[in-house]
């Protein structure tokens, strides 16, 4: 028999798994919970791109309750408005991109934290040395701007297309967020840029997210909950990719989708099913019982 210390991640994060599901006989969450956070691609949202009928019924309810919820996404304002229903979109609070800009209409907050123009220029520059022909991209406050045209429906996995501006214009910005795709040394990228940017790679590595170092879901999340008097460890998040790590770290009750990273599951509390299977309404329809 293998020594546990022989184990690969992959066996620890499946025991991990099982443990969770035998402990469901033995144990409950706790029933109260005074926030939930959500994200959105690849966990409250399916494949299409739509809540379904039996999340927003379950998020409702939860707020009826009188549980608060933010929606913690790396989309920008204009995505989330056109892909949540009008009742989610009056009861949330809202992290944009990946903690860059918060918008809270409860407690009025609306802040901003943007990469510097300096460190835009830098980061552009450097990618474009190394791959003149990247598609890399900027969002500016809900703006969305690139070099050139490209399939960006295909490529970012949205609907619209960018404007195109000069590099001149796009050197001067202070981004919100700048993101890329292609053919690039993400390491050594990483190794010259981690110290001063927040750099996540999701999307199976396909998309690489630049934001200000002191921008984070996490830290946007901490900010409306002080401002609603709610500790992070009664907070339960639900997320499935890189960028909701660090809520899984600082949130008493994290939720790992079905479909989500391992990186995820072996922090998880509980893992639910995929988004595809409704697995956030499956723990919220819970908790009003």
């Amino acid at each position: 028999m293998k020594n546990i210390a022989t184990l690969s991640r992959e066996s620890i994060i499946f025991f991990r798994i099982i443990f969770i599901n035998v402990q469901k006989c033995d144990r409950r969450a706790p029933m109260e919970f005074p926030m939930i956070v959500v994200d959105l691609d690849g966990t409250l949202l399916k494949a299409n791109k739509e809540v379904s009928e039996r999340s927003i019924k379950a998020i409702l309810d939860c707020a009826s309750c009188g549980i608060r919820f933010i929606f913690a996404t790396a989309r920008p304002p204009r995505a989330v408005k056109a892909f949540l229903p009008e009742e989610l979109l009056r009861l949330g609070s809202f992290v944009y991109y990946n903690g860059a800009y918060i918008d809270c209409r409860h407690t009025g907050i609306n802040t901003h934290t943007a990469i510097t123009p300096e460190l835009t220029a830098q980061v552009l520059d450097y990618c474009l040395a190394c791959n003149p022909n990247l598609d890399i991209s900027l969002e500016v406050r809900d703006e969305w701007m690139c070099l050139k045209p490209y399939d960006a429906e295909t490529v970012m996995k949205v609907k619209g297309h960018p404007m195109v501006k000069p590099l001149a214009f796009l050197r001067q910005q202070e981004a919100s967020k700048i993101l890329f795709t292609g053919s690039m040394d993400k390491i050594a990228f990483q190794n010259k840029f981690q110290a001063d940017l927040n750099i996540l790679i999701t999307d199976d590595g396909q998309l690489t997210q630049i934001s200000s170092l002191l921008a984070s879901k996490e830290h946007a999340v901490s900010v409306i909950c002080d401002a609603m008097g709610v500790l992070l460890q009664h907070v339960m998040v639900f997320g499935d990719d890189a960028n909701d790590i660090g809520l899984f770290d600082r949130c008493g009750w994290p939720v790992a989708m079905g479909n989500a990273i391992d990186e995820l599951k072996y922090r998880a509390r509980e893992i639910t099913a995929t988004n595809e299977h409704d697995g956030v309404a499956v723990i919220l329809e819970r908790l009003c019982l």
